[in-house]
């Protein structure tokens, strides 16, 4: 199997994995009374399979991107000193401006 088959396999299943923690500390938690709704409903293990599997979806794309990010190549493994780029400072430049021109503008305003 192909290294990045593999490792996307490897953070999906740590992607629900996550997901199935995360699920089970909102019901444990009681977060926005959900142990209640899902105890008392007879869609409750729907409920909690849905939950569980729309998290697991968001969980594993964010380990597989983490993961992906993460195997960057070093651009500068030596490190050192950077080169420092001349700045270049502005300094004002006079312009000249016709009187009539800039009078005629405002009388058009």
């Amino acid at each position: 199997m192909p290294k990045l088959i593999s490792l996307y396999i490897r953070q999906v299943a740590i992607g629900f994995a996550i997901s199935a923690a995360f699920v089970a500390m909102l019901l444990t938690f009681n977060v926005a009374n959900l142990w209640h709704l899902v105890s008392n409903s007879s869609e409750g293990v729907l409920a909690v399979a849905v939950m569980w599997v729309l998290n697991g979806i968001v969980f594993a794309g964010v380990q597989f991107g983490i993961a992906i990010m993460r195997m960057k190549e070093d651009d500068h493994p030596g490190g050192g000193k950077r080169q420092m780029m001349p700045v270049m400072l502005a300094e004002p430049v006079p312009v000249k401006v016709d009187r009539r021109t800039s009078q005629q503008r405002q009388i058009r305003r």
